[in-house]
């Protein structure tokens, strides 16, 4: 008869179970080793055993063993296996083209800000970005203009664990907002901008289904001037909200516009 041997591995050496996850595309995981975090673009069979390769947000990719216990799923170790044949698609991207992360949960906010000139720049930016913001825990406010940006960051009083970012609109030389913008110097703050007169100028008239944006006579209301010439009623809440319903994406945004916005989310979520 066979006796029994107890066993006498200390449980901190003992391997705890983890679990299996499809490795199934634009899954976000973590490579536990190296750290890189990217979404699954395909998994292959190799000589070696089966790899995956992920790509980061920035379109780098890179290739890793399937190896047990590899890779970190919002947080907890999982073993990443090959998926079966007609599993479910994710979304690839989320409306700015960062890889989507689904069912990640929002960061908590951090200390940093993005600050933009009016209502209709920051439901513009959380239309296209809004998905990437609540990842980053950034919080995205309006001032209603920036005649008294020196002193609105005096009063944010930012520093390495709260910088601060600011899109300006009609950031040109000559131009009023240039003035005001370089009489803030402070290092933990990125000011930057872009050359239309209004965000609304800012979304693609092929988007919007015109020609183009009219030109607005000097000395009147610039978004009441679009609205007459357009021929639609002067009613410029009204027809903010039928320009932003027909952003879907970054594909609906003028280059200008979309490079800053990524500039300035780059800067507040830098490394403390």
């Amino acid at each position: 008869m066979r006796s029994y041997q107890p066993d006498l591995t200390p449980p901190w050496k003992k391997s705890t179970p983890v679990p299996e996850v499809p490795a199934e595309p634009d899954l976000v995981v973590e490579e536990a080793v190296t750290g890189f975090c990217g979404a699954v673009i395909r998994c292959e069979k190799t000589a070696q055993g089966p790899t995956v390769t992920l790509e980061d947000r920035f379109g780098k990719a890179r290739v890793f063993p399937m190896e047990p216990r590899g890779f970190l799923l919002e947080g907890r170790v999982v073993t990443l296996v090959r998926p079966s044949a007609g599993g479910p698609v994710r979304p690839a991207r989320t409306a700015s083209g960062s890889v989507a992360v689904p069912g990640a949960r929002a960061r908590v906010a951090r200390a940093g800000r993005i600050y933009v000139e009016g209502r209709h720049d920051a439901e513009l930016v959380e239309r296209v970005w809004g998905d990437d913001l609540r990842i980053e825990g950034v919080v995205v406010e309006y001032l209603e203009g920036v005649d008294d940006l020196p002193s609105i960051v005096r009063e944010f009083a930012p520093g390495p664990d709260a910088r601060l970012g600011v899109l300006v609109d009609h950031l040109v030389p000559g131009s009023k907002e240039s003035r005001i913008a370089a009489q803030v110097t402070d290092a933990h703050v990125l000011v930057v901008g872009h050359p239309f007169i209004d965000v609304w100028e800012a979304v693609k008239p092929s988007s919007v289904g015109i020609p183009g944006w009219p030109a607005v006579p000097r000395g009147q209301d610039w978004k009441t001037g679009v609205c007459r010439a357009l021929g639609w009623p002067e009613n410029t809440g009204a027809a903010w909200q039928h320009i932003l319903s027909k952003v879907s994406s970054y594909k609906d945004l003028e280059p200008q516009l979309l490079g800053r916005v990524e500039e300035l989310i780059d800067f507040v979520t830098l490394p403390d």
